[in-house]
Order: C-alpha cells, then structure tokens, then sequence
C-alpha cells in the first residue's frame, strides 16, 4: 500500500457516486467494423480507425518487412543514434504530401502537443509574452501545452470566429505574437473549424496557427490529407495523427523547414524520446501511400455519417453541429448515457459513453465513430436499437 491510498480511494469512490469512474476492458480487434469484447463479436461504434486501414494487409506487410530488416526498435533518440533513413523518407513522403517544407515525426499526439507548444511559445516569448487565443472545447493535451508553457489563454467560445476576431482586436497591444490554437476537427462533437475563414482572420492579425488536425488527417482536404490544404501557406503550423484513420501510431508537426529545426533542437518531447520503431515506420509509409487513393471509401464515410445523422434527428436526438465521420448521441445526464451504452452493448453494438471532464457538465453523450467498413445495415441496426431503448427513461438533451 502508499500512504495516498486513502485518498485515492476517497477519489474513485467519488467519482463512481457521479458516474464517472472509469474501467480497462480487454478487445481483440476484429474485421469488418466490428471488435471482440470477450467472446462476443460486436459492430465497433467506438473506433477512430475511420478508413480500416488498422487491418489493412499492405500496412501490416510492410510493417513485417521493415521490422524483418531494420529490427524491432530504433534503439535510441533521433539526435542520438535512432535517426534512420527509415523517419527521414516517412517524414518527406509526409511533408510533400502536406504540401509544407518540413515534417517532424512524434511518439504521440498527447506527447507532440504537449511539448511542441512549450517550445515555439518559449522562443516568442523571447520577443514579449505572446498572447494566445485558444478554442474552450480544444484537446486536453493543447490545454496542458499551454499551461506548461505558463501561457495565459484567452478562450474564444467554440468555433466562433467573429468571438476569435473580436479578443483579437480587444488584446492587440503592443508587438507581442498572437498564436490562435484550434482545432481542424473537433473529436468529441465532430464539427469542424472553417480553416480558410481562419487562415484568413490569421492573416489579418499577422497571428501565428497551429492547427490538430488528428481527426482530419486521412479522412477530410485535399487527398485526404486534412483542412489545413484548403488554406495553402495560411497554417503555420499542422499537428497530426497516425493513430486513427491511418490506422497505426505516432504523431507528426508539418510547417516550414525553420519551425522543424527548431523544434529538433529545443522541443523536449522529441529530444528526450527513443525514436519510432520500424514496424511503425513501415505501417505509416503504407498508409501513406494509401490514403491519396481512398477517395471512394471517403465519400462512402461521409454519406454513411449523413445518414445517420438524419436517422438520429427522427429520434429526437441532438447530434450538435457535428459534419464530419464522428456523430455525437448527446444525452446530458452520466447515468443516462451510461444505461443506453450497456443496453446498446447487450445488442451487440458497442458505442462509447463520454462523460465529464472529457466533455462539458450534462453533455454526457454517445459518442458514434463511423468506419468506412460500417455498411448501411449496421447503421439500421444502431438506429434502430437506440429508437427501441430510448424508453428506458431516457430524455434526450435538448438542441436549444
């Protein structure tokens, strides 16, 4: 026992009181949209894979190839001895397809937002304290970026950007950087940021942007290869993920050759870190390759979401502003969400219930990621499953 575990207790008994306690299960993954919850085969409802591409024979190939030749891992930091020619020609394939000078390759999108942040706000606060304006609803990991690096956010309210324009103008004194941190795709209400209209505000303001676009890479922009195409030369800075719809691991920052430099030589996160191991290198490669030909499987994605959306809307469900692959089923209460989370489970459809703090208090919700492996048959089933359980004392929040 610690001498904390009083107070750990306390913690967790408490958080079960609100619904919120929170539990490892084991999955096996499975074909086709579904996944293995101890013996049974369910329709995955809850996956970020939004291509498939986890199962994919070439990732997985080339994976095997690349561990066959390279070895199981890169044995050190890349400014040690694990830079192999392996991250250079991902992080070029990446770079090119990005359509910026430079990539940056990272062991995760927590890890490269938590301290890319730290160092690019550390060199403009060489020239005054920058003033940074962030989205409320941001990823945890660009809030706990912004605290490490000691920066005051001044929160504009989600996706508004006349709310962005006007802080902007109210706090801009004095020479310091404006740096506006957001979003491409927002994960937990799957709408999205007008990134040219952003692009454009940025300009304005002369406003530095960096951009997660974890769930848009792969599924959304030019090729596949997120919004921040729609804006050439308008993003300063493009964070993303391997993660989900290219179906492996790993995190990359795309930007200008100077901002990569830099971020080799100061940011910490990539420092102090054993590189990526080949069977990863090679499973991005393939992906990589991939994603620019998907095209079909994506207009397939977003007709699926569509769909659902409106089958949701005749239940009386709000779905938010959500535009993209991610479809939230927004309840309110914790208990509530939890109790049509299981019922959904006992039909064989597993679909995550998000609870606070990941969302804002009594906006627990369902949250649906869509494949393009589901078929139209498993959006049926999961309407109409959730249409036969909403009786289960369920009250929809509202859409006001």
């Amino acid at each position: 026992m610690s001498k904390l575990d009083a107070v750990f207790l306390s913690e967790l008994q408490r958080a079960q009181q609100l619904h919120v306690r929170r539990h490892l299960r084991r999955f096996t993954a499975a074909a086709r949209g579904r996944i293995m919850v101890g013996d049974r085969s369910m329709v995955n409802f809850s996956s970020n894979d939004y291509l498939g591409l986890s199962q994919h024979p070439a990732l997985i190939e080339r994976a095997q190839q690349w561990a066959s030749q390279y070895g199981a891992g890169a044995q050190a930091s890349r400014l040690v001895c694990g830079n192999l020619t392996l991250h250079e020609r991902v992080e070029a394939k990446l770079a090119q397809l990005k359509g910026t000078e430079a990539a940056l390759l990272f062991a995760s999108g927590w890890q490269a937002n938590a301290s890319v942040l730290p160092a690019i706000l550390a060199a403009a606060g060489k020239h005054g304290q920058p003033r940074v304006f962030t989205d409320r609803l941001n990823h945890a990991s660009l809030h706990h970026g912004c605290m490490a690096a000691g920066a005051r956010q001044i929160r504009f309210r989600h996706n508004d950007l006349d709310h962005l324009e006007h802080l902007l103008s109210k706090h801009a004194n004095g020479p310091e950087t404006a740096f506006i941190i957001t979003e491409s795709v927002f994960s937990m209400d799957g709408d999205q940021t007008d990134v040219v209209s952003l692009a454009h505000l940025a300009q304005r303001h002369g406003a530095f942007v960096y951009l997660d676009e974890a769930h848009a890479t792969g599924v959304l922009g030019p090729h596949g290869m997120g919004l921040a195409g729609l804006a050439p030369g308008g993003i300063d800075l493009a964070m993303g993920t391997f993660s989900k719809a290219l179906g492996s691991f790993g995190a990359y920052v795309a930007g200008s050759r100077a901002l990569c430099d830099y971020l080799l030589n100061t940011c910490s996160g990539f420092i102090y870190t054993t590189a990526l191991p080949p069977a990863v290198l090679g499973a991005i490669d393939a992906a990589l390759d991939l994603v620019p030909t998907m095209q079909a499987e994506r207009a397939q994605l977003a007709d699926s979401a569509c769909y659902l959306r409106a089958g949701l809307a005749r239940l009386g469900l709000n779905t938010g502003a959500s535009s993209t692959h991610i479809v939230p089923a927004i309840i309110g209460d914790s208990a509530q969400t939890m109790a049509l989370a299981s019922a959904l489970e006992r039909e064989g459809m597993l679909a995550s219930a998000i609870r606070p703090p990941t969302v804002p208090p009594n906006t627990s919700r369902l949250r649906i990621a869509l494949s393009a492996l589901h078929v139209r048959d498993d959006l049926d089933r999961l309407i109409n499953a959730l249409s036969s359980h909403l009786d289960l004392g369920i009250r929809p929040a509202s859409h006001d």
